[in-house]
């Protein structure tokens, strides 16, 4: 069995697997950061994340070809330097925390940027590259347990982008964040044999709801489906953090 998952919590965690890959095809994130706050809920969530970046970058291979002429590259790049100067250390942090740290750790920030989402915070001033090079930093520094998108989609959100603008510059930037973390995760030990395997496991069925998500882009509201995947993390954090305190 899978990381030596018993049968319901392999089972539990499928399904959260299939919901999140709809999230992704549908809003462009989400993905991530739902799969590893479930997943938190159950068990110890940094093994899980070097799977969950696999299935990222195995979903952007999918979407590829619908996706290609919506990306702005500036931001994508701009963003991918910062995050490259902090994520050492963030990977380095979460590698030695415990169990419990990591939880704290992801429930926290959950909370904190589904928050930020749901403020309705709005950007009226043009970002530059500083601006953009920053917020690739706090997304790098998030990324060592897999949430790295939400800072970005907070962000992203917060400025007059159009929706399909949004979704391929997310998909894009989330990919090239975690070709980056990755090596960083295996040269820590992260990143094993068992990995390859529950990525395999996952595939199909990211692929049905990457897919399935996709086609719900092009016929209902972007904004719409994103306050549902705010309010799912929310309760998702708070969930969490009252298990772990208590």
């Amino acid at each position: 069995m899978l990381f030596d998952f018993d049968t319901i919590t392999l089972a539990a965690l499928s399904i959260a697997l299939f919901g999140a890959a709809f999230v992704r095809g549908y809003s462009g994130f989400g993905f991530s950061a739902i799969f590893i706050a479930f997943a938190s809920l159950l068990t110890n969530p940094v093994p899980l994340v070097p799977v969950v970046f696999s299935c990222e970058i195995l979903m952007t291979l999918v979407q590829a070809r619908g996706i290609r002429g919506h990306i702005d590259w500036r931001r994508v790049l701009t963003m991918t330097a910062g995050a490259a100067v902090i994520l050492p250390f963030s990977v380095w942090f979460i590698l030695s925390a415990g169990e419990t740290t990591s939880r704290l750790v992801v429930f926290a920030i959950v909370l904190l940027m589904s928050l930020v989402l749901l403020t309705g915070w709005t950007i009226k001033r043009k970002i530059g590259p500083a601006g953009h090079a920053g917020i690739g930093m706090i997304s790098g520094l998030f990324n060592a347990v897999g949430i790295g998108g939400l800072p970005v989609a907070a962000f992203m959100t917060a400025q007059p982008i159009a929706a399909a603008t949004f979704r391929a510059t997310m998909i894009v930037y989330l990919t090239c964040l975690d070709l980056i973390t990755m090596p960083m995760m295996w040269a820590g030990g992260a990143v094993t044999w068992e990995t390859a395997k529950a990525a395999a496991f996952a595939f199909p069925i990211l692929l049905v709801g990457v897919l399935l998500g996709g086609r719900q882009f092009l016929s209902a509201s972007p904004t719409t489906f994103r306050k549902f995947a705010v309010m799912l993390l929310l309760t998702l954090s708070v969930l969490g953090l009252v298990r772990v305190l208590l």
